[in-house]
C-alpha cells in the first residue's frame, strides 16, 4: 500500500484539488477596498485552474453611476457592436459609454471587443428590472456575436480566457475600489473554454461563481426557459444565476429558502421535521423540483447587499469561511485567505447544504457563521 501511495503521489502532496478555485471577500459595513488582494488570493490558487477561464465580480465600483444599469458587453466583431448599440439606443437612455479599460498581459490573448454602457430604461418603462432581464435575453439570443456579461447597478463583472490573476491584471482591477469581491479560476471538464463561458455569471446584480458540475442542468434550464431565462453561455453554471434571480427577486423567497431549493434537504430529513417545517419543505420540493441542483458543487452568490456561500448536501467540493473584524471571507482554500489576511480571527468549514450569508444591511453573518463573527468582534 505504501509503495502504491508513493507512486501515485511521489511528492507527498496532501492538497485536495477538486478543480476550480473560488474566492469572496465582503466588508459588512460597506467600506471599499482595492481588487489587488483578490488577485493575489487567486494567484495563490492558480493550480486550481488551467488557463481556460478566470473572472471577478466587484460591487460598489461605479459610485458616480450608482443609479444606472452598468452593461458590460463583449463583441466578436464590429457588426455586433453596431447592432447592439442601435438596440440599446431604442430601449435605453445611455448616459455614458466606452471601452472597458484593459492592458496587454502575456497570458491573455485574442480578447473580443469589450465595452460598457451606463444606461436607464426610457421614461415610462414599467418594472425596470424585468425589462432589463428581457433586453439582456434579447441581445444574447438575437444579436449574433454579442453577449451581455454584466447588467447590474454599481457593480461589474470582468472575465475572460486566461488564468484568473492574469485576467485581473488584464482588467486593471487594482484600480477599482469595491466593498464586495468574488473571483473564480476555471478548470472546465465538459464545456469549452471561451470568454462568455468564464465565471462569474450575472443577471442584474446577481453574480455566481461555481466549482463542480450541475448534472441537473437540462431540467434546470428547461424550467428557467418557461420563466423567460435563456442559457446562451454554454456552461452549466449559468442556470444558478437565473435560478437565484427567479426565486429571490421575482418569487420573493428569502435567500435562506432559495438555498434550500437548490440544495434541498433529503426526503428522509423532511420526514423527521416538526409539522410546520415539514409542510414548508414539502411544498418547496414539490413546487421547485426542477430547480434542485444535482451534482457536486460549491457556489458563491452575491448581490449588492449579500454574499452567500453554499455547498451541496454532502460537501463534495471545498468551501472555507473566515472572518476578520467586519470582513467575511469565503474560499476554496484557507491558505488563500490567510495570505491576504494573516490576522484572520476565525476560520471554519461550513456544513454541506447550509448557506453562509454576509449581509450589508445589518453588518452580520447569518447561518453557521453568526456566532463565530459575534465572538470575533467581541474580542
Amino acid at each position: 500500500m505504501e509503495e502504491l501511495q508513493r507512486i501515485a503521489n511521489p511528492f507527498g502532496d496532501d492538497k485536495a484539488m477538486d478543480a476550480c478555485g473560488l474566492f469572496g471577500a465582503m466588508h459588512l459595513k460597506g467600506e471599499t477596498f482595492s481588487g489587488r488582494d483578490i488577485i493575489i488570493a487567486m494567484a495563490n490558487m492558480c493550480d486550481r485552474g488551467n488557463g481556460l477561464g478566470g473572472g471577478y465580480a466587484a460591487y460598489g465600483i461605479y459610485p458616480d453611476y450608482a443609479e444606472l444599469y452598468a452593461f458590460h458587453l463583449m463583441f466578436e466583431h464590429r457588426r455586433a457592436k453596431e447592432a447592439t448599440e442601435a438596440f440599446l439606443e431604442e430601449h435605453f437612455r445611455i448616459a455614458e459609454q466606452g471601452e472597458i479599460p484593459h492592458r496587454p498581459v502575456p497570458g491573455v490573448t485574442d480578447p473580443p471587443l469589450l465595452w460598457r454602457y451606463f444606461a436607464e430604461p426610457r421614461p415610462g418603462t414599467a418594472a425596470p428590472d424585468d425589462f432589463v432581464v428581457e433586453r439582456v435575453m434579447d441581445i444574447n439570443t438575437r444579436i449574433d456575436g454579442a453577449f451581455v456579461f454584466s447588467s447590474g447597478k454599481n457593480m461589474g463583472v470582468f472575465k475572460g480566457v486566461g488564468h484568473c490573476h492574469d485576467i485581473g491584471n488584464f482588467f486593471c482591477l487594482e484600480d477599482y475600489e469595491g466593498y464586495l469581491w468574488t473571483a473564480h479560476s476555471r478548470f472546465p471538464t465538459n464545456t469549452q473554454g471561451w470568454w462568455g463561458g468564464a465565471h462569474p455569471f450575472c443577471i442584474l446584480d446577481w453574480t455566481v461563481v461555481h466549482n463542480g458540475e450541475i448534472s441537473s442542468y437540462g431540467i434546470n434550464r428547461r424550467f428557467l426557459e418557461m420563466h423567460g431565462y435563456y442559457c446562451t453561455m454554454q456552461t452549466d453554471t449559468e442556470v444558478v444565476a437565473y435560478a437565484v434571480d427567479l426565486l429571490v427577486r421575482r418569487h420573493h423567497l428569502p435567500v435562506e429558502l432559495a438555498a434550500k431549493v437548490m440544495a434541498a434537504p433529503l426526503w428522509t430529513q423532511i420526514e423527521r421535521m416538526e409539522p410546520e417545517e415539514k409542510k414548508l419543505y414539502t411544498v418547496l420540493r414539490q413546487a421547485y423540483a426542477s430547480l434542485l441542483m444535482n451534482g457536486p458543487f460549491t457556489i458563491i452568490v452575491a448581490n449588492r447587499d449579500e454574499m452567500i456561500g453554499l455547498g451541496d448536501r454532502v460537501r463534495l467540493r471545498p468551501l472555507v469561511a473566515g472572518v476578520k473584524g467586519d470582513t467575511l471571507y469565503l474560499s476554496s482554500e484557507e491558505a488563500a485567505i490567510r495570505l491576504i489576511e494573516p490576522g484572520l480571527e476565525r476560520a471554519w468549514i461550513p456544513k454541506g447544504g447550509e448557506p453562509i450569508i454576509g449581509r450589508l444591511a445589518d453588518a452580520r453573518v447569518s447561518g453557521q457563521g453568526a456566532a463565530l463573527l459575534d465572538q470575533a468582534q467581541g474580542q
